[in-house]
């Protein structure tokens, strides 16, 4: 048997670390994050333990990566549905529903995230965050930002102080009072977004099935120019 190719071997790392995302936020999303081993989350990729280490230097990065990719595809979901807006200020209250959804949505996964950025490791930067600062800072240039520098630090303080007040055990706020809060600040209509349901059900009814935002399946073949075949 012949042995694999280099451009083959790269196509199997990806998606093992593909897999290993997407188990992380699964998991975590079903038992919280003490009660999450790293042989909890390669058994549900299907993946040996040893491959965890290979890709991740410890659980706390793994799962933080892990958000952070759920977040920066849900926001550019949002971004980018149809009807497509260029709008700054469409697409700054898509923003602020999209990071807002995941606390109503996936509120066990979001504080935990919550709690590990307080934690004494912090914040871990990644590719995955990197995106979503991306992200973050074109929406807020696209609101007509005069400096991104000084705005978008701003805005995603707000972010993480609204998805903290609905998350605070014992005395959480209301996803609408706290959208009403940011789109008052940042002068947006109510109309705009995605606008919540405040008689609909609450946490922990996001969409199961979190493929969409993880490439666990073959990549494209692209030709020598990089397009796909």
């Amino acid at each position: 048997m012949s042995p694999r190719s280099a451009s083959v071997n790269e196509e199997l790392r990806r998606r093992s670390r593909e897999r290993l995302l997407q188990a992380a936020v699964e998991v975590v999303g079903e038992q919280g994050y003490e009660s999450t081993t790293l042989g909890d989350i390669a058994d549900r990729a299907g993946s040996a333990r040893g491959l965890v280490s290979y890709y991740f230097p410890g659980k706390r990065q793994l799962v933080q990566s892990a958000v952070h990719r759920l977040m920066h595809r849900t926001l550019e979901e949002a971004l980018e549905r149809e009807p497509r807006s260029e709008d700054g200020r469409e697409r700054l209250a898509r923003a602020i529903d999209a990071i807002l959804g995941l606390a109503r949505e996936r509120p066990v996964l979001m504080r935990q995230h919550m709690a590990g950025l307080l934690s004494a490791e912090g914040f871990v930067p990644c590719a995955e965050q990197r995106r979503l600062a991306e992200l973050l800072r074109d929406t807020v240039t696209r609101h007509g930002s005069s400096d991104v520098d000084a705005d978008y630090p701003m805005l995603r303080a707000q972010l993480m102080g609204a998805v903290y007040a609905a998350l605070v055990p014992g005395a959480p706020m209301g996803v609408p009072e706290l959208r009403a809060e940011l789109f008052e600040r940042y002068g947006l209509d109510w109309e705009s977004g995605v606008p919540p349901d405040p008689e609909g059900a609450s946490g922990g009814t996001g969409d199961a099935d979190l493929s969409r935002f993880f490439a666990t399946e073959a990549a494209p073949e692209r030709d020598r120019d990089g397009q796909s075949k």
